[in-house]
């Protein structure tokens, strides 16, 4: 299947776009933080100047009309359980947010349901805050039977509490869908205190640690497992030679004889013999030889992406890749279709990409799908055109659908457009003053040095020549060399000459207008900025060979 991308409300693209048993694996990890604002970082590369910073998505609920419509859509479903159990949640906790919430998630995961196969599973990621009433909510959905595991995952170091102990974990919810699912059987290496504790001795030829562990079973033998070797004879304490078949496979002496084995294991550096004259021989267990430990229900392994860490890209809420690829391995085969309803900035569809299954993502914010895009770009397709990786469906995909999205929603329009160029979008909140920027983009400036540029959009149809002007100002405050002056309709003449009025700069990639205008037409002619190269903030800015190397307006790749 092509792997596909949507951007639009996920209960209406679960209806109208994803067929009956047609998914083999769904992650969710739906956000609830009742009137919290997240806010999304772009962190901006070493010498960059200031980081942006735009709401990413406003995780409020209220009880309106669409929590009500929600809870009439339950019961005309025909689920009488799932019925009688969201009006006694009604009646206990009121017609509030976290109502709403769970009215919201009821409809979405009856869709979700209908979409996994028979063999697949659901994975809900939550906090505290919510997991007890989503629990009910699946057991009503799924069935209590269904049920398999409550996965507690330590998602941050100690936090201080007021009255209470620091919250520092999650919860992920696993279901199947019918007692079939599939499942790998995943093992996890021990730690170091067990390591340390159990493996004391240390090689010296190879510097590994490991333990001597009996070369004999119980029982004597009359075979050649019962005969001496190197003077040994183990049947005198009523015992017999007795190699481990994990080390026989490993070292490919399962063909061998008892005796032939043990001179091969002493050759290889296998055997520990003990200082004391006439003691019996021991095998060296290696860490290496450890298969690993099964892995639990409580997971402490993973940590959470830290400040400083390359696969950061700041969005809120933001998982390890780490923590969906296992999920991934256990519960999905290579090839099978893993979805994500809420897919934020990816990483579920990262980790399906590298692990080699199919997936499908969805989202609501054009702000997403746009960092989505990048991210996979960036990622697998060495910067490229996606059409080779996936579709993205909802988003523009024509001038006309851009005009139209311009004028519906200038916010999201913003985003869109901002992304699309290879900038990141910046703003101080929907209430808030953007200060003359909708974004910035990363270059390579002078000596290979990051440098920050600056882009104002204007959706509307009403723009003038003091538009353009305003972002001069920015620049001239702000020290940035560069602006690009974005907009859906034709700019006047009287812009383009007040563009053209700030002059060029020299760098060593070329001469490039300090500020220039840029049209939506231009951008669905596959023309680009004309710019010295972009920068992705999650990569280092290349060393400045020749200047020759840079085709001007070449801004299909980020480096």
């Amino acid at each position: 299947m092509t792997n596909r991308l949507y951007y639009g409300d996920n209960l209406d693209v679960l209806r109208q776009h994803i067929a009956d048993e047609s998914v083999d694996l769904i992650y969710l990890d739906p956000p609830f933080n009742s009137n919290a604002s997240y806010n999304i970082l772009f962190k901006s590369p070493a010498g960059a100047g200031a980081d942006a910073s735009i709401e990413a998505f406003d995780d409020t609920w209220a009880w309106g009309p669409s929590a009500s419509e929600a809870l009439m859509d339950i019961t005309a479903s025909g689920n009488h359980k799932l019925h009688v159990l969201m009006q006694a949640m009604k009646t206990a906790i009121g017609e509030n947010a976290m109502m709403a919430y769970l009215a919201m998630m009821v409809v979405r995961l009856q869709e979700l349901h209908r979409v996994l196969k028979p063999t697949g599973s659901l994975y809900l990621h939550c906090d505290p805050t919510a997991s007890h009433y989503l629990k009910l909510v699946l057991d009503a959905v799924f069935g209590p039977e269904q049920f398999l595991n409550e996965i507690t995952w330590k998602r941050t170091f100690a936090h201080s509490g007021a009255r209470r102990f620091g919250p520092v974990h999650d919860t992920i919810l696993f279901y199947s869908k019918n007692g079939h699912n599939r499942w790998q059987d995943l093992k996890v290496g021990h730690d170091d205190a067990y390591v340390t504790k159990h493996f004391r001795a240390i090689d010296e030829e190879t510097g590994e640690r490991f333990q001597a562990i009996s070369l004999t079973g119980a029982g004597t033998r009359k075979g050649e497992s019962g005969q001496p070797w190197r003077g040994v004879d183990p049947t005198i304490v009523g015992r017999h030679w007795a190699v481990p078949r994990a080390i026989l496979a490993k070292e490919d002496l399962e063909a061998q004889g008892t005796i032939a084995a043990l001179e091969a294991l002493d050759k290889a550096g296998r055997i520990y013999w003990p200082s004391k004259e006439g003691g019996t021989p021991r095998l060296k267990w290696f860490v290496s030889d450890l298969e690993g430990a099964r892995l639990g229900d409580v997971w402490t392994d993973i940590p959470p992406i830290s400040a400083q860490a390359k696969e950061r890209l700041g969005y809120p809420t933001q998982k390890p890749r780490a923590l969906l690829e296992r999920i991934i391995a256990a519960s999905s085969n290579p090839g099978d279709v893993v979805l994500d309803p809420f897919c934020g900035c990816g990483t579920a569809v990262d980790a399906a990409q590298k692990l080699g299954r199919g997936w499908i993502g969805i989202d609501i914010t054009h702000l997403a799908i746009g960092l989505i895009e990048k991210r996979m770009n960036e990622g697998y397709n060495g910067g490229g055109k996606r059409e080779a990786l996936w579709e993205t469906i909802g988003s523009p995909r024509d001038l006309a659908s851009a005009q139209r999205l311009a004028l519906d929603d200038p916010h999201q329009f913003q985003h869109w457009i901002t992304l699309k160029l290879g900038g990141y979008p910046w703003m101080g909140g929907k209430k808030g003053g953007d200060k003359g920027v909708d974004g910035y983009f990363y270059y390579v400036g002078d000596g290979g040095q990051t440098e920050t540029g600056v882009i104002s959009v204007k959706a509307g149809n009403n723009v003038n020549p003091g538009m353009v002007r305003d972002l001069g100002r920015v620049m001239a405050r702000d020290g940035h060399k560069l602006g690009l002056f974005v907009c859906a309709a034709l700019p006047t003449k009287g812009m383009t000459d007040e563009a053209a009025s700030h002059g060029l700069i020299e760098t060593d990639w070329g001469r490039f207008p300090a500020l220039q205008t840029f049209t939506l037409a231009e951008l669905f002619q596959d023309r680009a900025p004309k710019l010295p190269p972009l920068v992705s903030p999650n990569r280092k800015a290349p060393r400045v060979e020749t200047r020759a190397s840079h085709q001007t307006g070449a801004q299909d790749k980020l480096l």
